[in-house]
């Protein structure tokens, strides 16, 4: 079931913006615009704040409003209703862990891209059957790694991924060397104790040392 999108933006035109994707988990809003302004000052634009907090959908609204030059995005949707909720708060994408056919449907019908999450093939193949080619592998390291997706690029070449879950500066080259890989998500350029330090120059070092590594 192939379905007319009707999305601000096209998930190949975002795992183009850049190889790394920031998975942000935000626990308060007045860390939100420190930590996107850091990222964005290494070119990092494509940001992904995770709906595991209370503050996510206001730190979304806060980076929205405020940084328009960010491309924000949700990630953590598990349902229809969080889909709609990203949306209102001005998120210009969703990623999801997994994907349920109601989930699938309802990225069909909103206004926003949805990047399902998969770690099977058969979840590849009912995304698939919903239109969807660009997909979240999750978790990435505990499901196969780099391997599994070299294989899964054999039956399936046509979909592309952003691998997240255990992607460190150790691995990530070797994920971003498959033909299926266009961009990889981490968490680990915002770590903890930079945020709470409220060492926002750390951000941007470690940002600008990763995209350095993967050149």
């Amino acid at each position: 079931m192939t379905v007319s999108k009707n999305w601000q933006i096209m998930p190949k035109d975002l795992f183009a913006m850049g190889p790394i994707v920031p998975v942000l988990v935000i626990e308060k809003v007045e860390d939100a615009l420190p930590i996107a302004e850091a990222l964005l000052k290494a070119n990092i634009n494509v940001l992904e704040v995770t709906l595991r907090t209370p503050a996510a959908l206001d730190v979304i609204s806060a980076i929205a409003k405020e940084l328009p030059e960010a491309i924000i995005g949700s990630g953590t949707v598990t349902n229809r209703a969080q889909l709609q909720q990203s949306y209102d708060a001005g998120a210009k994408f969703a990623i999801s862990p997994g994907l349920t056919k109601d989930l699938l449907q309802a990225g069909n019908e909103g206004e926003i891209a949805l990047i399902p999450g998969i770690s099977s093939i058969s979840e590849l193949m009912d995304g698939a059957d919903y239109g969807y080619d660009h997909l979240k592998f999750f978790p990435a390291e505990a499901s196969g790694g780099v391997k599994a997706i070299k294989s899964i690029g054999g039956p399936f070449p046509d979909i592309k991924f952003c691998p997240t879950g255990g992607i460190n500066l150790n691995n990530v080259r070797d994920y971003l060397a498959l033909s299926n890989v266009k961009c990889c998500g981490g968490s680990w350029l915002v770590t903890n104790e930079a945020v709470q330090n409220k060492n926002w120059h750390e951000i941007t070092k470690l940002a600008n040392e990763a995209i350095d590594y993967i050149k």
